[in-house]
């Protein structure tokens, strides 16, 4: 039997096509700090986008780096160079100058666009780089010295043709946040925007056109572009675009104010809020539930929130290369301390160290297959061997699949310990920890005795009004040693004043070992 030929459509067809056949024109898609856009404006951005683009010279497959502030300017020149077949290269607004010359270089993008408050930085990569593409200014004024976007938009016409491409073709790339070496690509392609949307956002989280979104994730990042971008896209609900960094104090105005019925954060976030007296209580806010990501979500963190707010915390964990959440907690089945259950249209798998698949509630390396995994990192052909097997990709987490059939998150594999032989989970210790009245956050790592063998020590940030004394000392450690094996528990404790990480929150453990 001759194979179906493949479906030739642009990405961006399906998204922004979605307003029209249910007839939400006119209603509002994005909201930011001083303007409301609708879905007719949008997609007519999106549009002049393109027809701005090819003006430019681009090409389909050309590349262009987006280094933008949360903004329409970011809605438009991304789905605009999807449409023009042209490859979206977002980038961190908080990245190095060194880590923005190195994507110029790594990816050959010809053009770029960047928000003003970070031109001078783009400035000086383009000279470390020796870049000869064109860069392109949002939010200035037109000028004669260089160009803007707003300028090349008002020139360029409000209709375009959209670049006809296969699914599996090439549509946009994310770099990593680059912890432990120079950011990677991971090429991302036409049919996974919406894959995600419907698996994730409709199939889990049921999300509609009632809906107001707002994430403290940017939309630079992979959960931030899921949440604020393709997600209301898809399902006609409304989002809320922030520009500033995302605070107790800004986080707590928008829930007031805005009244989201979704908020999408992180851990460290969520700790942040809950420490912060300015969080709205029960009755002060709009939210159906909160979704979390990034790094494991500590279960003493999740009911505090709970109790708080009244609206649950539903954690999952997702990736930059398999472009959002893959495995989460849903309404009404959540249990706290895990990672929740495989998101329909996923499958997951847990292996031991010969490959094995484990056994039940061992300790294995997570696997995840499912259509929405990028193609492999650009230009790292050995890392996409090692990553990227037979349809499935290794994630690098540590998990174990409990009796209900909740996966529980044990560490990254690099972050195992093993201590007297035995396995021991960072995020095991680190949740008894957090569990104490003292204690805002917790991170555990390896270290060598006077013997040379590993023994866990954990780095402790205390909340404000207690303080680090032997007698804190001791309790935590008895804590430990109460609620888990006797060999798990730190026989180390620093307290310090914050926990280092990478600009997407996670913590960066190779930090706290050099300490």
């Amino acid at each position: 039997m001759t194979a179906p030929l493949p479906v030739f459509r642009n990405a961006t067809e399906e998204l922004l096509s979605q307003s029209v056949q249910v007839g939400c024109g006119s209603k509002v898609a994005f909201t930011d700090e001083t303007k409301s856009y609708s879905f007719d404006t949008v997609r007519e951005l999106a549009n002049r986008a393109a027809n701005a683009f090819r003006t430019l010279g681009l090409r389909p497959h050309d590349r262009v780096v987006l280094c933008l502030t949360d903004s329409v300017d970011f809605l438009a020149s991304f789905l605009g160079a999807i449409q023009a077949g042209i490859v979206p290269i977002p980038v961190n607004t908080l990245w190095s100058v060194e880590d923005y010359a190195h994507v110029l270089t790594d990816s050959g993008a010809k053009a770029a666009v960047v928000s003003r408050v970070r031109l001078p930085a783009f400035r000086d990569c383009v000279g470390m780089a020796g870049w000869a593409g064109r860069l392109i200014e949002s939010g200035g004024t037109e000028s004669g010295s260089h160009l803007t976007w707003h300028g090349l938009l008002a020139r360029a016409g409000s209709t375009c043709e959209p670049h006809c491409a296969r699914p599996d073709e090439e549509c946009f790339c994310l770099y990593s946040s680059g912890s432990t070496g120079p950011p990677k690509a991971a090429v991302h392609l036409q049919r996974s925007l919406a894959a995600t949307a419907r698996l994730y956002a409709e199939g889990v989280l049921g999300m509609g056109q009632r809906d107001v979104i707002y994430s403290a994730a940017k939309l630079s990042f992979a959960y931030g572009l899921g949440n604020s971008l393709s997600f209301p896209l898809y399902v006609c609900a409304t989002a809320i675009l922030c520009s500033q960094k995302p605070t107790p104090a800004v986080v707590s105005r928008i829930l007031r104010e805005k009244r989201p019925t979704i908020f999408f954060g992180v851990p460290t976030l969520f700790a942040a809020l809950l420490a912060s007296k300015e969080l709205p209580q029960q009755g002060e806010h709009n939210l159906r539930f909160s979704v979390s990501a990034g790094e494991a979500l500590p279960a003493e963190l999740g009911l505090a929130w709970k109790e708080r707010t009244g609206v649950d915390i539903l954690d999952g964990i997702g990736s930059t290369e398999m472009l959002h959440i893959f495995i989460s907690n849903s309404p009404g089945a959540v249990c706290y301390g895990t990672s929740g259950r495989p998101t329909p249209g996923y499958q997951v798998k847990l292996l031991d160290e010969e490959g094995r698949p484990t056994q039940a509630g061992e300790i294995g390396d997570l696997w995840v297959s499912g259509p929405t995994c990028c193609s492999g990192y650009w230009n790292q052909p050995e890392k996409s061997r090692h990553t990227f097997v037979d349809g499935w990709m290794r994630t690098g987490d540590k998990y174990r699949e409990t009796p209900e059939r909740y996966y529980e998150h044990c560490g990254r594999s690099d972050d195992m310990l093993k201590v007297g032989g035995l396995w021991v989970s960072p995020v095991e210790v680190e949740s008894v920890l957090t569990t104490h009245r003292a204690v805002l956050e917790a991170a555990v790592v390896g270290l060598k005795d006077e013997q040379g063998l590993v023994k866990p020590k954990a780095f402790v940030v205390l909340k404000a009004g207690y303080t680090a004394s032997l007698e804190l000392d001791e309790q935590l450690k008895a804590l430990v040693k109460s609620l888990l094996a006797p060999y798990k528990y730190p026989r180390w404790i620093q307290f310090v004043p914050r926990l280092p990480r990478t600009a997407t929150g996670k913590v960066q453990r190779f930090r706290l070992r050099s300490l």
